[in-house]
């Protein structure tokens, strides 16, 4: 008898990069991947947040640089992540949510969170495809949408219809670049806790609304994200493709 051999987890000599990555779910990504041996190009508008993450991940013994970057000028984008790559790995953590009741959004609200997070998402994924197919490499290609891609939400129209949208075309990229051993899935995080939704937990409505929600009874912290990460990266996920994974505690069980 040969036993079998668990696939591997590290990503020794993958080249990765993580957009959204100054802060938050996205900072927690790169140093995850980082730590699991990939060599991690950190993008988002801010330069001077980028130079302190990488700085303190060189610091930790990490491969890290930064490359600002803002995903929704997606030809600027473009011609960013074909200078930089192939890469590898693509973790897209850039999202904007600007919540509020349905009848009260504004054209203005709706274009600009849906070029970030839909017409950007797209394109940045397209363009790191684009990479690894002119290159002829595989490569694994990951969307953090939220829990709000499979589910409506309070205040939350523009929001899920955008990450709705993201869950659309990564089934149908996954399809088209399958045959090329290219990889597309979405991360669907539940509400994590980071300086941006502070303002949501201090809502005592929207925090019950929550609570009740989630079934493990806690909010989500970035480190629930960081393993998923790595394993949809790694060869552990070698199968997995045009498919979803829920961080949700359950949220999405009903």
């Amino acid at each position: 008898m040969t036993l079998p051999t668990t696939p591997s987890f590290r990503l020794d000599g993958k080249h990765a990069l993580v957009a959204g990555a100054s802060s938050g779910i996205g900072l927690a990504c790169a140093v995850a991947l980082a730590e699991a041996g990939a060599n991690v190009t950190l993008a988002a508008r801010s330069a001077d947040k980028l130079a302190d993450a990488v700085a303190q991940m060189r610091a930790a013994g990490m491969a890290a640089d930064a490359l600002p970057m803002d995903v929704a000028d997606v030809v600027a984008t473009a011609q960013a992540v074909a200078d930089a790559g192939p890469f590898d790995i693509l973790v897209n953590s850039a999202g904007l949510a600007r919540h509020g009741p349905s009848v009260d959004t504004t054209p203005e609200d709706f274009d600009a969170v849906q070029a970030l997070n839909f017409k950007g998402a797209y394109f940045l994924t397209q363009a790191v495809a684009k990479g690894l197919i002119a290159a002829g490499k595989p490569g694994s290609l990951i969307n953090i949408t939220s829990q709000m891609a499979h589910v409506g939400g309070i205040d939350r129209a523009v929001y899920c219809g955008t990450k709705f949208g993201v869950e659309g075309f990564t089934k149908a990229m996954a399809i088209e670049w399958g045959p090329l051993g290219i990889r597309v899935n979405t991360v669907c995080p539940t509400f994590i806790r980071t300086a941006l939704t502070e303002v949501t937990f201090q809502n005592p409505e929207r925090l019950k609304w929550i609570e009740e929600k989630i079934k493990l009874g806690r909010v989500g912290e970035v480190t629930d994200i960081m393993g998923p990460v790595v394993y949809l990266a790694s060869d552990a996920s070698a199968l997995m493709t045009g498919t979803s994974l829920m961080i949700d505690g359950g949220w999405t069980a009903d």
